[in-house]
C-alpha cells in the first residue's frame, strides 16, 4: 500500500491532492455503465452474446444477440450480421436485419442496409436505411390479451338477464369450463 507521502503530483509531494481528486470525481461521476468495446483493428466472425452493452468499432460478421442491453456501432464500425438487442445506435456500418425490443436510433454518419423491426426508430438526416421497417406497438402487444378475454368473458353474460333464473348457473358453467 502507497503511504500518503508517495504520492507526487507535478513532481511534489501532495498527501491530500489524490484522495481529494478521487473523492470530486467519484462525485461527479454516476455509476459506471458497464459496457464492452470492441476496438478498432479487432475483427470477430461468429456469435456474439453477452450480459452488457456492448460498442463496437472494429469489424464483426456473424450474429450478435444482446436482448436485455444495448448495440453501438461506431463510427469505425462495420457489422456484417444480425442484430438482436434490446437497443441499437448505428454510426457506422450496418449490413444486417436488425430486431429490437425498445428502439433504433441510425445517426448522420450511419448506415443500415436490410430490415429493422422496432417499436421506436429515429433516422437522422443523412443516414442511409436500405430495407423494409417494422414499428410495432407495445401497448397493443401487452393490451390484446386482457380486451380478448374480456370479450369473451362479456358475451355469455349479456343473454343472461332475459333468460329464467334456472338457466344462469349453466351460462356461468359454460364460461368457467371455457
Amino acid at each position: 500500500m502507497l503511504q500518503p507521502s508517495e504520492y507526487t503530483f507535478h513532481g511534489k509531494s501532495n498527501p491530500a491532492t489524490p484522495n481529494s481528486n478521487l473523492n470530486n470525481q467519484n462525485k461527479n461521476v454516476g455509476t459506471p455503465i458497464e459496457q464492452a468495446t470492441i476496438g478498432r483493428t479487432l475483427v470477430i466472425k461468429g456469435e456474439l452474446s453477452a450480459a452488457e452493452a456492448l460498442y463496437i468499432d472494429g469489424r464483426i460478421e456473424g450474429k450478435i444477440s444482446m436482448p436485455d442491453h444495448r448495440v453501438t456501432i461506431g463510427r469505425n464500425g462495420s457489422v456484417q450480421a444480425n442484430i438482436n438487442a434490446r437497443e441499437v445506435v448505428v454510426m457506422g456500418k450496418v449490413n444486417g436485419n436488425i430486431e429490437c425490443t425498445d428502439r433504433v436510433d441510425i445517426r448522420s454518419e450511419g448506415s443500415v442496409i436490410g430490415d429493422v423491426s422496432t417499436i421506436r426508430i429515429s433516422v437522422e438526416d443523412g443516414a442511409v436505411l436500405k430495407g423494409g421497417i417494422e414499428v410495432r406497438s407495445a401497448e397493443r402487444k401487452q393490451h390484446d390479451k386482457p380486451q380478448n378475454q374480456a370479450k369473451s368473458m362479456d358475451m355469455p353474460k349479456a343473454p343472461e338477464a332475459p333468460k329464467p333464473s334456472s338457466e344462469v348457473p349453466k351460462a356461468i358453467a359454460a364460461v368457467a369450463g371455457a
